[in-house]
């Protein structure tokens, strides 16, 4: 161990490119360049004859909107090849690692590829549909990979993370955030389903190679020294989406859709991502929530007399759903694994039986059985009507905008709880658990209690958003509360990252939202999540948005990647 320089001493050493690396990587670089002028010449050309695929691809010498995305990603290409110049030595060890270009390209290829796929799927012709410009594109996107390829490799130094003033930096923080509100906004506002899945492909082409090139380790460690920005600027930009609908109620409907399926995902988040339990019927914590909502509603067909204040019903229907998880908790004294799975499985569908047989003929009437409890009134709180549509400053606040904007309360209520737990000695007793539980036990960790709390404290979290949900939909019945709707749950968190807050939320509006703006990945969702969890299984088991240890659990060997984590946490807590 004594022959490993310090890492603060690794980090000041500078390793310049000698006069070899620059001679060699030049071939690479003209390579580069000649794809980037193909891709930059493929937007002013016709792609197919059709005009009514892709916004109208047909024109010569003015880019369409899809083409217009194309040269941003070259324009990025573009910064990516200048930083492999000699003079770009400092700047290119903070943005422009090699794996940066090298993802950037790839990306590239994806999404010209997808966009000649969407042309020959849509257009009878098939591949006849396709003109030059196609063609001329996907030619410039391999050239670019080619010569990314070619580069010769970096070397392995890291370098200090380079600070701007706290004006520019919190410029930075703001601008993110705005980027972040306007695609979302434009990406919801696309009708047809093919430009939606052309922008998702923009963005992961555009993400990957802003990862690969070391963007977000210097973004991470800006957030972490302006955390307080960061968390006003994106409540924010949250709160102002509604203002970027014109008024579609359509739009907000599934925006509050995927904040319900956010909300409910962070607390299994707690079970499943902090406390390594698989729980397989959590489903079920947000149904009982639903339905004391509903039967403790003005509802007509509301099956108990009692009608409490919502902000009561809220509480008590968040305790019923924590006294349902310490049920389903206490047998994880004696099982756990594969049998606590199959547990909380038979869990889940007996909640669903149950409201299905609580009917009046098979037991007391608190359900109406399959029929559900249906009509259930508007919230109004303190005289403030969630049904009407109110108008601020010009802009139309409809019904569906009411409830996402009290939904993003609630969700910003569940983040900072789950941060808070996550960063306290609750939070290191779950990450102990799910490493190694009997090295826990023995380490004198109340490893019953401690799962007993995550179950109950998930649990509380998905009834909160449940009693919200049933005003939102307006009615409650067992058939929404199934077992594919807990796979559902369980993917989004292993897809975005288990034990982060981003990835979930991530993970909850690529399953939540793609169904709901997609028909034809609706029809085959099924299909589709199982070759994207195949997908990152093979390529990204830590998930999208991972947090530094399971990167680390999932790349050990990754010598680079350990440093950098170490380089960027050092960074984060100076």
């Amino acid at each position: 161990m004594s022959d490993i320089p310090p890492l603060r001493q690794r980090l000041r050493r500078t390793a310049p490119d000698d006069g070899a690396t620059v001679r060699s990587s030049r071939p690479a670089i003209l390579i580069g360049a000649a794809g980037i002028a193909l891709l930059v010449a493929s937007a002013f050309l016709s792609w197919t004859y059709n005009p009514s695929l892709l916004d109208d691809l047909t024109v010569y010498g003015f880019p369409s909107p899809t083409q217009v995305l194309l040269l941003a990603l070259a324009a990025y290409a573009v910064i990516q090849l200048v930083l492999r110049l000699p003079r770009a030595d400092r700047w290119r060890r903070l943005f422009g690692r090699q794996s940066g270009l090298r993802r950037l390209s790839a990306g590239i290829i994806a999404f010209v590829v997808v966009v000649m796929l969407a042309i020959v799927v849509q257009d009878k012709a098939r591949f006849a549909a396709l003109d030059p410009g196609a063609w001329v594109a996907l030619a410039g996107a391999v050239l670019l990979w080619a010569g990314a390829r070619w580069l010769p490799a970096d070397q392995h130094v890291i370098q200090e993370h380079h600070r701007f003033p706290a004006v520019v930096e919190i410029l930075i923080v703001v601008g993110f955030v705005a980027a972040l509100l306007f695609g979302a906004a434009y990406g919801l506002d696309l009708q047809d389903g093919a430009l939606l899945v052309v922008f998702l492909a923009f963005v992961g082409a555009l993400a990957a190679g802003m990862s690969g090139g070391g963007v977000f380790d210097w973004l991470s460690i800006i957030f972490a020294h302006h955390r307080t920005v960061l968390l006003t600027a994106s409540m924010v930009a949250a709160m102002m989406f509604p203002l970027t609908q014109n008024g579609s109620d359509a739009n907000m409907a599934i925006a509050t859709n995927v904040l319900i399926f956010a909300a409910t995902a962070m607390g299994l988040n707690i079970v499943v991502g902090l406390a390594g339990l698989l729980d397989l019927g959590y489903i079920a914590f947000l149904g009982a929530g639903a339905y004391v909502g509903a039967a403790l509603s003005e509802s007509a067909f509301a099956t108990i007399g009692v009608k409490p204040p919502f902000l009561l019903v809220v509480l008590l229907g968040a305790c019923i759903s924590a006294t349902l998880g310490l049920i389903i908790g206490s047998p994880t004294l004696r099982v756990s694994g594969d049998y606590l799975a199959i547990v909380t499985l038979a869990f889940g569908e007996i909640f669903r039986l149950s409201m299905f047989n609580l009917d009046g003929n098979n037991g007391p009437n608190l359900t109406r059985g399959p029929n559900g409890i249906n009509a259930i009134p508007e919230l109004n709180l303190f005289g403030f009507d969630f049904g009407e549509t109110h108008t601020i400053a010009g802009f139309a606040i409809t019904r569906m905008a009411n409830y996402y904007l009290l939904l993003l309360l609630l969700i910003a209520f569940i983040i900072l709880v789950f941060t808070r737990l996550n960063n306290s000695r609750i939070g290191r007793g779950w990450v102990a658990i799910r490493e190694d539980e009997k090295a826990a036990e023995a380490m004198g960790v109340n490893v019953f209690g401690l799962k007993l709390f995550a179950f109950a404290g998930g649990a509380f979290l998905a009834g909160l958003a449940g009693t919200i949900k049933a005003h939102a939909d307006t009615a409650v019945s067992p058939d929404s509360y199934q077992f594919l709707e807990s796979a559902f749950l369980l993917a989004a968190v292993v897809l975005g990252g288990m034990g982060t807050v981003g990835g979930v939320l991530v993970g909850a509006v690529i399953l939540k939202l793609l169904p709901e703006k997609l028909r034809f990945f609706s029809e085959n969702r099924l299909l589709l999540f199982g070759v994207l969890l195949v997908l990152m299984m093979r390529f990204r088991p830590e998930g999208l948005v991972a947090s530094k240890r399971r990167k680390l659990e999932f790349h050990e060997d990754d010598t680079e990647l350990a440093e950098r984590v170490e380089h960027v946490h050092m960074e984060e807590v100076k």
